[in-house]
Order: structure tokens, then sequence, then C-alpha cells
């Protein structure tokens, strides 16, 4: 990773991530751990310029969108703040689908999904995340 990926995964750190796990912890109502494996998100040739957009929609708005609609009342709060303590974000198996890049056990999700692969697929990595914690609860 060069001084450019080095510079733009600073900045998302500093600037969106924070915004984002804010938003997260106000949702679910108590403080997730996150654990983000940032030098596997930042994959050579791909333009940094794009991290904040990407990163975001490939890891953030799915995981928001799912945990409003469970936290849409007190029994899913109850539940996700029972089971959920741990989010895993990561760029490891090559993972395109969010059919294959959730998984969820012992309190722990881990999302491991290309940061730059089928990034506007928003709706289907939401729809898949919500039901697989819905399941799991």
């Amino acid at each position: 990773m060069g001084l450019l990926e080095k510079r733009a995964l600073k900045a998302f750190q500093d600037g969106s991530y924070i915004k984002l796990t804010d938003e997260i912890n106000a949702i679910t109502g108590y403080t997730l751990e996150f654990e983000v494996n940032w030098d596997s998100l930042a994959e050579e040739g791909y333009s940094t310029e794009y991290y904040d957009e990407y990163f975001t929609k490939v890891y953030f708005t799915p995981l928001i969108t799912a945990l409003k609609e469970i936290t849409a009342d007190d029994m899913g709060k109850e539940a996700l703040k029972e089971a959920l303590k741990k989010v895993i974000i990561k760029n490891e198996a090559g993972n395109v689908y969010g059919s294959t890049a959730y998984k969820f056990g012992d309190g722990v999700l881990t999302i491991d999904h290309r940061s730059f692969a089928n990034v506007d697929n928003v709706t289907e990595r939401s729809t898949e995340l919500g039901e697989l914690l819905m399941k799991n609860l």
C-alpha cells in the first residue's frame, strides 16, 4: 500500500468512519465493538478518490439499513443487544455478493466483502444482512 492509499484510509478513518459508527451506535442504543482490517480494504489499482463512497456503500449502509429494520421496536432492540457484540470488517476472501459476505455467530458479525465490487448493490446486501441477523436473533 502506497502513500496515496494510506492517506485515503486515514481520511476515511478520521471522517466518515467515526460518523458511521456513531450512527450505528445511536441506532442500536449501545456501543458496538468494531474491528476493521484496514490494510485489506485498500485494494491495489483502485482510485483512492472512491474510498469514502465505496467503503460506505459496501460495508456501512447495508449494516445501518438492517439495524434500523431490526430496532424498529423494543423487541428487536433487546434481541440485538443480547446477540450482537462485535462487527469485523475485512476484505480477505474475495466475496462479491451479500449472500457470501456475511457470517454471524457467537456475538460477532463478520463482513468480508471486496471493497470495490458490486458497490451499488446496496439493497441486495442490506436484505441479505437483515435476513441473516433476524434469523439468528
